[in-house]
């Protein structure tokens, strides 16, 4: 069975994609993926603070699950499917500081809009060796070749922090599984 972000997204200008093992069962793994707060991914504050010139302190609430966060400044929930993947997405100018444009859910794939790139992000959960594999991918394509050139030149030099973030958000996840039930 293809991936939500296959039939979403197949072609993109730019991606990556980052996975961990754990011991949890699937669903655990899932639920796990869902729960994680800004503040359990180390990385995204100082990220964000920085990408944002200091204004996301006061935009992403710390507790609450980082994916209900990211939907509620912007993004859209493209999809799930309970237990294996969920996938949001986000169509902005993203090279600037306050490009982002929410987008109705039923818009996202045929949003054309000439100067804006249209990013998704997904995590799966599938079962393997008696644990879990999760990953996460990010792709973004450009709406024309002028945005695609800017999006290009932005992600030379914030890629490297987008990879800690989903880094750190698997190792965040991984946590959360490790610890002991309340």
């Amino acid at each position: 069975m293809a991936d939500l972000l296959d039939e979403l997204m197949p072609s993109y200008d730019a991606h990556e994609r980052h996975e961990l093992w754990v011991s949890a069962a699937p669903q655990d793994a899932f639920e796990a993926v869902k729960a994680v707060s800004a503040r359990e991914v180390r990385l995204f504050g100082p990220l964000m603070r920085l990408r944002t010139l200091g204004r996301s302190a006061r935009v992403f609430d710390p507790r609450t699950p980082l994916i209900d966060e990211m939907v509620r400044i912007g993004f859209v929930k493209l999809g799930e499917r309970p237990g294996e993947e969920i996938v949001v997405g986000a169509i902005g100018r993203f090279w600037s500081p306050m490009g982002n444009r929410p987008v109705a859910t039923d818009d996202f794939t045929a949003f054309a809009e000439p100067g804006y790139a249209k990013a998704v992000l997904n995590f799966t959960v599938r079962s393997e060796r008696g644990g879990s594999r999760i990953a996460t991918e990010t792709r973004i394509i450009g709406t024309d070749a002028a945005a695609t050139r800017k999006f290009r030149r932005y992600w030379l030099l914030i890629r490297p922090g987008s990879a800690a973030i989903r880094r750190s958000w698997l190792k965040a996840i991984r946590r959360r599984l490790d610890r002991p039930p309340e």
